[in-house]
């Protein structure tokens, strides 16, 4: 059987709020309340995997990293613009403005209000 990651929890200061902003910029789906007591807010990433956003008292940032087609990525550069979310090219600068990401030729980062980091890379 192949290994393949069915979904991972994402720390979340807001769990609905950070699971409705990712969902948005990225141009995925948002998916009923999960879990026990319904306390992740999850995000379809594809047929095989969600991230599930759980509220945490002090959330701690991941890093969550995409690949992308050209197109995905022009869509999700566009809706980052549109809503004024600070982003660039490293994760040490998130704030540049850049998209010359240095392991591929275009990717940039963003981040949540918890600290989650984001990144998308797309090979054109």
């Amino acid at each position: 059987m192949t290994v393949t990651l069915n979904h991972t929890i994402v720390p979340a200061a807001d769990n609905t709020a950070e699971a409705r902003f990712f969902a948005d910029i990225m141009g995925l789906e948002t998916l009923p309340p999960a879990g026990a007591r319904g306390h992740f807010a999850p995000v379809r990433v594809n047929d095989q995997l969600t991230l599930d956003f759980m509220t945490v008292e002090d959330p701690e940032g991941h890093h969550l990293a995409f690949d992308v087609d050209p197109a995905t990525f022009d869509a999700v550069l566009a809706r980052i613009k549109e809503r004024g979310v600070k982003f660039g090219n490293s994760p040490r600068d998130r704030e540049n403005g850049r998209i010359d990401h240095p392991l591929c030729p275009r990717g940039l980062f963003f981040t949540d209000a918890a600290g989650n980091l984001y990144e998308v890379m797309s090979p054109e």
